[in-house]
């Protein structure tokens, strides 16, 4: 019997049971395996692969994060962690996940990636159109011998009671409600802070947050209402870990990216912001410096 082409297997949903799978796929392709993302992701998304025809794992596989969920369904659906393995690659697997994803399962639905050069073909082909840029930084964050203080805001950890208060101002500024992933914000990251308005009135000016991936302190989501917030928020995060810094920033914020590049930070890659059947991103990108993660937009 003549085995099906690998275009023809059958997609099945993921959970947190195929973690490793997931984790051994990103390996197979030069990717750090991630498996605490992963693990968010699985939660708080859905995952959707292709198993293997030779019985090694997964042959492909994909992330969906949905967002503003109602009766009518969500308002914006994020796609990430899109990867074919390395022997399975170029056999049109990867554009028959992504019609599947795109076409069936989200069908109507506004859509948003993060593409690197080598995706973004493919995902133009789907319809998606580049509306933005974000360049991704690392590197040893390097403190100022005198600290500069910024008097609008003060920094301090974020406690349980700002959580509905983290959720408010986060709506208002991704433009849609993604509750689902910001109260797991807590257990996953290892900081959160909050910057609070210095006049005594508890408005909250931002939120950050720094979470571990392999041998990085990846900040985000990072929110501010100023550039000199966006700073003091970071300066916080990075006093808090002895790991070096990863974050992937919106290249209209020019002014942090400079400053970043200052303290030791160097660009490692730039990624498009791809999205369909929507303009742009909702909300307020002027105050949206930083993802969670570019796998969920």
């Amino acid at each position: 019997m003549t085995p099906p082409h690998i275009t023809d297997l059958p997609i099945r949903a993921l959970t947190v049971d195929d973690l490793r799978r997931c984790a051994d796929l990103s390996e197979d392709r030069g990717w750090l395996r991630e498996e605490h993302k992963w693990r968010l992701l699985l939660a708080a998304g859905n995952g959707y692969g292709v198993d293997a025809p030779d019985g090694r794992g997964l042959a492909a596989a994909c992330v969906v994060t949905r967002y503003g969920e109602s009766h009518a369904g969500p308002e914006l659906a994020a796609i990430g962690m899109v990867l074919v393995a390395d022997r399975f690659a170029r056999q049109g697997l990867g554009r028959r996940l992504m019609t599947h994803v795109c076409d069936d399962v989200l069908k109507g639905i506004p859509l948003t990636l993060h593409a690197t050069p080598y995706g973004r073909p493919l995902y133009e082909e789907l319809g998606f159109e580049t509306t933005g840029r974000a360049e991704m930084l690392r590197g040893a964050f390097r403190h100022e011998i005198a600290p500069a203080t910024h008097e609008t805001s003060r920094i301090r950890p974020a406690t349980a009671e700002d959580l509905p208060r983290i959720l408010s101002l986060d709506a208002e500024v991704f433009g849609t409600d993604r509750t689902h992933m910001i109260i797991r914000l807590p257990a996953f990251a290892d900081q959160l802070i909050v910057a609070e308005d210095r006049s005594g009135d508890g408005t909250l000016t931002g939120y950050a947050a720094a979470w571990p991936n392999m041998d990085t302190q990846v900040i985000g989501p990072l929110i501010a209402h100023d550039t000199a917030t966006a700073q003091s928020l970071v300066t916080a995060l990075a006093i808090g870990t002895d790991r070096e810094l990863r974050t992937d920033v919106d290249v209209r914020h020019e002014e942090l990216l400079a400053w970043l590049k200052d303290r030791g930070l160097a660009s490692v890659a730039f990624n498009a912001v791809m999205t369909r059947d929507i303009p742009g991103l909702p909300g307020d990108w002027t105050r949206r410096w930083a993802p969670l993660t570019v796998a969920a937009g």
